[in-house]
């Protein structure tokens, strides 16, 4: 048995994965466990529950994969920051690379780790975790994101278990950097892009033309952005004098979302996709093989993969569900596994189930403690989908948590598609979040042609698919105001429950899908222990909770 440690400590989403002989046993975020979203911190506790899940010890490691490499990213910060003549650049990352350059020797000391640790470049991670995890033999990947090793942008070429750097682009030049730049002048935190990508419909396309003055799309297929209109790569406010000027000062957050806050999402999200198509397109004139594998904090972007999968000339896309940082962890892995110690791939990621689970003693002690009273029930899908079908917003929480910030139903909340003012029961009662931001319709594989345009399977919810005119009234409440859907197919493989329960959802009302949203409330990171649900549960207008088998149903009242 061979066994490699995989760490993301470097940057926001730390993580820890467990390889065994090459096949991931088991990938935990820290914030799910610290409660601190998106956090920082190095993942002392995810590396404990993976090698806790993984029946090892830290002595059981043969090799550390840690997913960057400091002294690369000082080198080439400390260039750009000389050729730019931007001190503060410089200093900051300096004073970023000592602590990075730190936290090996504090792993060694936390954990008395005395065999080898091994650094992965952050975007050779992202392109391992996607290239490694995919049914593809060869393939193209993408890498985009908003930088790591001071890169914003690879292309590379992947045959068996080996990678080959195509091409590169340095930062401050990212397409990553100007969707948060415009993000956070929208009113919203980095890494809450997502939130930019969901209001997007609601603009128009009047600053379209504006905005592409932001990045220059070059011939060889590379971008180059236009630095007059930033101030990130200064270590300043995230846009210039000249942005505000044109475009008006920044939304207070919290406020009104204004007419001009949603021209900005709609051009920023369009000036991406065309970015990303350009990229794309580019890799396919050059790449032997007709598929494409993504990775980075953008291609959480389900909007734009869905055109580069429609639209870049590849016959198939593949990216693995923790597509951020986080999943460098993974990657930083993969690539030890294959690269470093040459071993040959026999593992694919065919479901993304790889975090703890809880047994039925940790359920009935929770809700004890609680002083909740609960039944066990024989048939938790079809009690689920009785509730469902009644109206109800119903908890579920189901075996080995999802990898990645998807939910794709073992944390998930619940509610009836059908119902569209589900949409704002779920938002402003439940979620308590912005009224704009849609839900995913989650459908059984076999009937995802039904109900979606140029149908696909989408298991790890990271494309967007046209809903059919005729079933949008059918399901309106995960239909967006743009009539897409953040799908996500379910088949029995992937997740029995869930599928039994959709199924057993479609029995009692004729439609195969259901409302499907993370689980937990605004500001948290998706519940990880049963105790957590519990809290959340009674903390919003959930009317159900299924902890496994056991259920509790608050009164109607």
């Amino acid at each position: 048995m061979h066994v490699v440690l995989g760490i993301n400590c470097f940057s926001h989403d730390t993580a820890a994965a467990l390889l065994v002989d090459g096949s991931l046993v088991a990938f935990v975020e820290e914030e799910r466990l610290n409660r601190d979203v998106h956090t920082k911190r190095f993942p002392h506790q995810a590396i404990a529950s993976v090698l806790r899940q993984g029946g090892l010890d830290i002595n059981d490691v043969d090799a550390v994969a840690f997913a960057h490499k400091p002294a690369v990213d000082f080198a080439r910060s400390a260039s750009d920051a000389l050729r730019r003549a931007t001190p503060k650049r410089l200093a900051t990352q300096a004073f970023v690379d000592a602590r990075l350059a730190a936290r090996e020797r504090t792993f060694r000391q936390h954990w008395r780790y005395k065999g080898p640790v091994i650094n992965v470049g952050h975007h050779l991670a992202h392109a391992s975790a996607t290239f490694f995890s995919s049914p593809f033999e060869s393939a193209a990947v993408l890498t985009i994101d908003r930088g790591g090793d001071s890169l914003s942008t690879t292309t590379n070429l992947g045959e068996g278990s080996h990678l080959r750097v195509l091409s590169e682009i340095r930062n401050p030049h990212s397409l990553g950097e100007v969707y948060t730049a415009v993000t956070r002048h929208i009113g919203f935190d980095a890494n809450d892009e997502g939130k930019v990508m969901g209001l997007a419909p609601y603009g128009s396309a009047k600053l379209v033309d504006d905005l592409k003055d932001l990045i220059t799309l070059e011939p060889d297929g590379g971008f180059k952005v236009n630095l007059e209109w930033f101030g990130y790569q200064r270590e300043g406010p995230p846009v210039s004098k000249a942005f505000v000027d044109r475009f008006g000062p920044a939304r207070v957050p919290e406020s009104e979302i204004t007419e001009q806050a949603k021209d900005l999402a709609y051009a920023v999200q369009d000036l991406t996709e065309e970015a990303g198509l350009h990229l794309a397109r580019a890799l396919r004139k050059v790449s032997p093989s007709p598929y494409l594998c993504l990775s980075g904090g953008l291609v959480l972007n389900s909007v734009m993969n869905e055109r580069l999968f429609q639209e870049a000339g590849f016959d198939d896309v593949y990216i693995q569900p923790a597509a951020g940082d986080a999943g460098n962890a993974l990657g930083a892995a993969l690539w030890v596994w294959h690269e470093h110690f040459g071993q040959p791939r026999t593992w694919q990621m065919d479901h993304a189930f790889f975090g703890e689970e809880w047994d039925d003693s940790a359920y009935t002690t929770a809700y004890r403690r609680a002083g909740l009273s609960f039944r066990q029930v024989a048939d938790p899908g079809g009690e689920a989908a009785d509730r469902l079908a009644a109206g109800k917003v119903v908890g579920w929480f189901q075996g080995r948590a999802e990898a990645g910030p998807r939910a794709l139903g073992a944390r998930s909340i619940l509610a009836d598609p059908r119902r569209g003012e589900m949409r704002d029961v779920v938002n402003e009662r439940v979620k308590r979040r912005e009224w704009f931001r849609p839900f995913a319709p989650s459908v059984l594989h076999e009937r995802g042609p039904e109900y979606f345009d140029n149908y696909h399977p989408a298991p790890f919810m990271l494309t967007v698919l046209p809903i059919k005119e005729d079933k949008r009234t059918v399901i309106p409440a995960v239909t967006h105001v743009d009539g897409t859907g953040r799908v996500q197919s379910v088949t029995r493989d992937f997740n029995p429950a869930f599928h039994d329960l959709i199924s057993k959802f479609d029995a009692r009302t004729g439609v195969p899908v259901v409302l499907n949203t993370s689980f937990n409330l605004r500001g948290e990171p998706m519940v990880h222990r049963p105790i957590e649900a519990i809290n959340d549960f009674l903390r919003s207008e959930m009317d159900s909770l299924f902890l496994g088998s056991f259920v509790v149903d608050k009164p109607e009242a």
